[in-house]
């Protein structure tokens, strides 16, 4: 994925950030959830009638966000440089990560540095320590 840097403002970038944490926020005092994404995905299917419809609601949320975006401005352009099974196995490597660390980077990365959780910090220190690991390998040691 490329970013188009002759056209990036940091202040979009802090809004969707003030965004993220509101709505985090809101999620946790209204609700005594946390918005990790893995976790309210995850726990859909098995989840109460009640505790179904926010989830979805969360859901629907994310999945609109990039349609109600274009109301203020173009979608900026995606371009994906990797194939479909190099996809499949990023995000089934994502997925056994996330499990492993039981939860996903939105809920140690936002909610539980947010919380001062100290097993959080870990796991954000591993995913952006694997993330950093795997980037180097890929484009200094493998394509050359």
């Amino acid at each position: 994925m490329n970013i188009d840097w002759a056209h990036f403002t940091p202040w979009s970038a802090l809004g969707g950030g003030l965004l993220i944490g509101l709505a985090a926020g809101l999620l946790a005092v209204l609700n005594g959830r946390l918005a990790g994404i893995s976790g309210i995905v995850g726990d859909l299917l098995g989840a109460g009638a009640g505790e179904r419809l926010w989830r979805l609601a969360f859901i629907a949320g994310l999945l609109s966000a990039p349609l109600a975006w274009t109301v203020f401005a173009m979608l900026p352009q995606a371009q994906i440089d990797a194939g479909y099974p190099e996809l499949i196995a990023a995000g089934l490597l994502v997925g056994v990560g996330a499990r492993y660390a039981g939860g996903c980077t939105s809920g140690h990365g936002v909610c539980g540095l947010a919380r001062l959780s100290s097993r959080s910090l870990v796991a954000t220190l591993s995913f952006m320590a694997a993330g950093f690991a795997v980037v180097y390998t890929l484009r200094h040691l493998i394509a050359q």
